[in-house]
């Protein structure tokens, strides 16, 4: 299942009159899976064909990210060289994982993140390696091709399964998952709506973000879509990120638990929990009913554990 392709689509509920189905990407086959590793399988191809000899990348102690790119570049034999910010430095199950697949890990003040990258690629270069780059979060034209390919997979289940999702929800954090999934719906024509769920940003930064990167790509392999088409398809919703990355409720911590008990399926604080109560949310309040409702499950399991590990007794005993 190289790139995680044709992670499984299961209904798994009707919510406020609609068909609820939830779309498994945290089952792909890589390290946990998710997101991040449905865009790292890409980005290793790129590494596996260029001759390169060493990683670089960035991300929080709790990133899933840096867990799968530390994962595949151990599978390989290769360093690989994580910068991340003190103020996320707290040992995290997705921590514990880097350090075991031997990532070497420097952390520096988020303000000297930019610097702290571009000296560690001379400095390897100069040893005389290859290193390659990987944004944070998998950001770039190859991260949303990731998504974009997800796209076509649920055109054809839809096919086979005689059905249209009207809505698709999921969790928006660096924006090339959403990037990805819009730009399938603008190369296709096809009327729904996609919406990102903001996991810490705002709609004036996250939004922006998340249209240079459409942009680019459809610039890149030569795609002409209409600017009023593009403002059109992207919906950014900030209304859930609370206290910024990592922060929760009790209204998210409630759903989570919901989730879990109802559906026997993990949910994160950071990333899926806020995505699943905003989905949840905006269809209560906005009257949305009659609808397929398909909700992208972009994984962090390792994460399911660390609130797991963190949370009330009350919780738990629920």
């Amino acid at each position: 299942m190289g790139g995680g392709e044709n992670t499984p689509v299961y209904r798994i509920d009707r919510v406020f009159g609609n068909n609820l189905y939830i779309k498994r990407e945290d089952l792909i086959p890589t390290s946990f899976g998710g997101n991040k590793a449905r865009k790292a399988q890409l980005f290793f191809r790129e590494i596996d064909h260029g001759g390169y000899d060493c990683v670089v990348t960035y991300g929080s102690s709790s990133s899933n990210h840096c867990r799968v790119i530390s994962n595949l570049a151990a599978a390989r034999e290769i360093p690989c060289y994580i910068i991340s910010p003190e103020e996320k430095s707290e040992e995290t199950y997705n921590s514990v994982m880097m350090k075991n697949f031997k990532a070497e890990i420097t952390v520096c003040p988020v303000c000297d993140v930019h610097d702290t990258i571009e000296t560690k690629i001379k400095a390897l270069e100069q040893r005389g390696y290859r290193p390659y780059f990987i944004a944070g979060g998998g950001h770039g034209n190859t991260g949303t091709q990731a998504y974009v390919n997800c796209y076509e997979e649920i055109r054809q289940y839809e096919k086979e399964h005689h059905c249209y999702f009207d809505y698709i929800f999921h969790a928006s954090g660096t924006g090339t998952t959403q990037a990805g999934l819009v730009c399938g719906q603008l190369i296709h024509k096809e009327e729904r709506k996609i919406i990102g769920i903001s996991i810490a940003r705002k709609k004036d930064v996250g939004r922006e973000v998340i249209l240079h990167s459409i942009k680019d790509y459809l610039y890149e392999n030569k795609i002409d879509t209409d600017s009023d088409e593009i403002e059109k398809a992207v919906i950014f919703e900030d209304t859930y990120v609370g206290d910024g990355y990592g922060s929760t409720s009790p209204e998210i911590d409630k759903i989570i638990h919901f989730v879990l008990k109802q559906y026997g399926i993990p949910l994160d604080t950071t990333y899926t929990g806020k995505a699943f109560y905003g989905m949840m949310q905006h269809l209560k309040q906005n009257c949305i009913s009659h609808k397929n409702v398909l909700f992208l499950h972009t994984g962090g399991t390792p994460l399911f554990f660390d609130d797991l590990k963190h949370t009330s007794g009350d919780w738990k005993g629920k």
